[in-house]
């Protein structure tokens, strides 16, 4: 057997067990980057270590530190009870609300699981409350969480436009953000119709003295894995459940103060002097974390334990491990493998179907940073527009985060309050399969069919 085919089964196993077994892949990825390197390849430590993704550590940890402070705080409570406030309580706003808040604070950085675990506590009690589909809600937050994930600061959209960078391939970092967030809210409006939010608009409006009492924020010790190693608990339904813990809402949510102005403050400059000034965002959140951190140090210790850990030896070792696979040759091999096919638009719909499918079991994250390399050499004959096909695979490798299986839609399915959770988790289910079926053609004929990039 050939070292290329080896290193290939390893990443399966390496998938099949994240899955199956909810161990950290990052950490599987980094036990398979010793054990392939040393026993296959006879690559020593610093050979293992090329591939360490040391710039994305540093944004991962940084971002997500400005985003715990923020948490921490009580900034992200008080933009979710100011957009509620926005739009005067009306009950058929507040699913394309909490749409908006969790795209909103993916886009400034946070994980997309961490977006989730705190908006679809507060969503799913509106949609209890309300009369709302809890599919409807569910989804909603999800594919707003994922409409924001690809922005030029985000998590996702920075880890996407690093491999794209580091491969050399043409990158565009607004059509991968534009892309994203059009299909996710085009999904969200096609929901919004089948769902009961025509019906909303009779329910007028909810008295603002009441949101406050609606709304809280869960309170988990790691809600940032990207897809395993994910504290669960049983549920009353057939599939899993991420364990929330809501707490009583604070005194004083809806309160500026000065660390929340501060912080506000902290994620504009960070927009700022990434988008206008170039700067790394990763270097550039860290300062301002750190300056917060000085003035606030309370907050600092907390948010310190908050960082996603979990997500960058996630996409850490995925890397290292991508690392392997190409001082091996794997890439190149892989790449000419599918290329062989001989119909470019055919392997091209192959692979966001095998992104789509991977991810709505595993992570997300991990799908990206190996199927992004993998179509390298495939890319590189010229035949299919880099620019699209890496946007329908981001996008493919995502959209399908509604699945019940995935950290999105288990933490959905925990939130959802006086549900039948068989029901729920079975609706769930059936609508995962569905965005699995349909986005990854519909991404392929939009965005690889007319050849971006």
């Amino acid at each position: 057997m050939s070292p290329e085919l080896i290193s290939i089964l390893v990443l399966v196993v390496v998938f099949v067990i994240a899955t199956t077994r909810s161990v950290n892949m990052g950490a599987l990825a980094f036990a398979a980057a010793f054990a392939v390197g040393e026993l296959v390849a006879d690559l020593d430590a610093d050979g293992i270590f090329a591939g360490f993704p040391g710039d994305l550590f540093v944004v991962l940890v940084g971002v997500t530190y400005l985003f715990a402070i923020a948490r921490a705080n009580g900034t992200t409570d008080w933009l979710v009870h100011a957009s509620i406030r926005l739009v005067r309580g009306r009950v058929a706003l507040i699913p394309w609300v909490m749409f908006a808040i969790t795209g909103a604070l993916t886009a400034i950085g946070a994980v997309s699981p961490a977006a989730v675990a705190i908006v679809a506590p507060i969503a799913l009690s509106f949609a209890a409350r309300y009369g709302i589909s809890p599919l409807l809600m569910g989804a909603m937050v999800v594919h707003g969480a994922q409409g924001g994930g690809f922005s030029p600061i985000s998590i996702y959209g920075t880890i996407v436009n690093g491999i794209v960078e580091r491969e050399h391939l043409p990158g565009n970092e607004v059509f991968l953000f534009l892309a994203s967030l059009i299909v996710n809210l085009v999904i969200a409006g096609v929901m919004f119709v089948l769902f009961g939010g025509l019906k909303l608009w009779s329910q007028g409006a909810v008295p603002l003295d009441e949101t406050a009492g609606a709304a809280g924020a869960p309170d988990r010790r790691d809600a940032s894995d990207g897809g395993t190693g994910v504290d669960t608990a049983p549920s009353s339904g057939t599939g899993p459940a991420t364990a929330v813990a809501t707490r009583t809402e604070a005194p004083g949510t809806t309160r500026l103060t000065p660390a929340r102005i501060a912080t506000l403050t902290a994620l504009v400059a960070l927009v700022v002097a990434v988008l206008a000034f170039d700067l790394d965002a990763g270097l550039t959140s860290i300062t301002l974390a750190v300056i917060l951190s000085a003035a606030w140090p309370e907050d600092s210790r907390r948010a310190v334990g908050q960082i996603a850990w979990s997500t960058v030896l996630l996409i850490c070792g995925v890397l290292t491990y991508v690392g392997v696979l190409e001082e091996i040759g794997t890439i190149k091999w892989a790449g000419e493998g599918v290329g062989g096919i001989g119909v470019p638009l055919l392997a091209a719909v192959l692979l966001c179907y095998i992104g789509a499918i991977v991810s709505a079991f595993a992570s997300s994250v991990g799908i990206m940073g190996a199927l992004i390399p993998l179509a390298v050499p495939f890319l590189a004959q010229g035949e299919i527009g880099a620019v699209g096909m890496v946007a329908a695979l981001a996008v493919s490798a995502t959209v399908v985060d509604v699945s019940p299986f995935s950290t999105n839609g288990a933490l959905v399915l925990a939130a959802a309050p006086d549900v039948d959770r068989e029901r729920f988790f079975r609706q769930l289910m059936i609508y995962g399969g569905i965005v699995v079926a349909v986005v990854p053609a519909v991404v392929w004929l939009v965005l690889v069919v007319p050849g971006f990039g």
